[in-house]
């Protein structure tokens, strides 16, 4: 498996981050047209904008992009960069004489190393559009991976650094389906072809161990405050969908959660899946829903495999 979110038509990515705060914004651009979305939040500590607009209830049809940011509920500014920068392209619905560009957003909190005062802002947000391209977009520190971190069981001085990452896959019939993750999860990344821990809370030694087992064990260690950790991230395809298999689709990815970070979707984390639709190609929802559960999976393991040691926290290539 290789390839990115970008392999799918129409889809650009801008990053950018503040490699001394240890935080960043990456932004998924739709296209002038947008794309039709649904979202699936299922931590229990989200940090999300505009997503109540995904419902299939709800009369918006299409977004024009999504923003995957660090600094908290803070981080949210950046959206509003986003919406400018669009907006000066002219893009987003026509409203009397005012553009709106729809962007949801999602929050990770890597509050906890670098510098917590200073945040993704509305500035970070426009940059990333100025600098979106169709380019596979730099994985592991980058963007709203900068100050991401995994394994905080054992509290945050046992865990590991992780970042973002992506992956696309393609079936023969056409169908093209690419994500890309933010992986700040409070749990352990393991590889599920092999069993290895990639990533996690350290124990005496210094060796990565399944965050499961010890939350089994000895419960928190240190218990964390709400909404400190989270996966975020945002499956794309070229197929045609409804707001309503987009929801589904969105649901079905969060299996790529569950099958590489251990545990997920826990109360401390505010895990949230976007899936957009920006293509016509033909086919049944569930067959984008088995695909976007290999991408997930691929982008989480390239979140961990690709990132590196920062704030004093080590990262998988540093213990390998």
């Amino acid at each position: 498996m290789s390839g990115t979110i970008v392999d799918v038509p129409g889809i650009a990515v801008g990053q950018d981050q503040d490699a001394i705060a240890l935080t960043g914004c990456s932004v998924v651009l739709l296209g002038r047209d947008g794309g039709i979305a649904g979202v699936d939040v299922r931590g229990g500590a989200p940090g999300t904008r505009e997503t109540d607009l995904l419902a299939p209830v709800n009369s918006a049809e299409r977004i024009h992009a999504i923003c995957l940011t660090g600094g908290s509920a803070y981080g949210l500014d950046a959206a509003g960069g986003v919406m400018r920068a669009l907006e000066e392209r002219g893009i987003g619905y026509r409203v009397r004489d005012v553009l709106v560009p729809l962007v949801p957003a999602a929050v990770i909190f890597d509050l906890g190393i670098g510098d917590a005062k200073r945040r993704p802002d509305a500035a970070m947000g426009y940059r990333c559009v100025e600098l979106a391209s169709s380019d596979p977009p730099i994985e592991g520190n980058a963007g709203a991976g900068c100050g991401a971190t995994v394994g905080k069981v054992l509290g945050l001085d046992r865990a590991m650094k992780s970042g973002i990452g992506s992956a696309s896959v393609r079936n023969k019939q056409g169908v093209v389906v690419g994500a890309i993750v933010v992986v700040n999860a409070v749990g352990s990344v393991i590889d599920p072809s092999s069993g290895k821990i990639l990533a996690g809370p350290r124990n005496e030694a210094g060796a990565a161990v399944d965050a499961a087992a010890v939350l089994r064990e000895r419960g928190w260690n240190r218990e964390p405050p709400i909404a400190t950790n989270t996966t975020i991230g945002v499956v794309a395809t070229n197929a045609a969908l409804t707001k309503t298999q987009a929801t589904k689709v969105a649901q079905m990815a969060h299996n790529g959660l569950a099958r590489t970070i251990s545990p997920a979707h826990t109360s401390r984390d505010g895990d949230t899946l976007f899936a957009v639709c920006v293509g016509n190609v033909q086919t049944a929802s569930d067959v984008v829903g088995a695909l976007a559960v290999e991408a997930v999976m691929a982008a989480v393991l390239r979140a961990v495999t690709q990132a590196h040691g920062a704030g004093g926290l080590p990262a998988y290539c540093d213990l390998k």
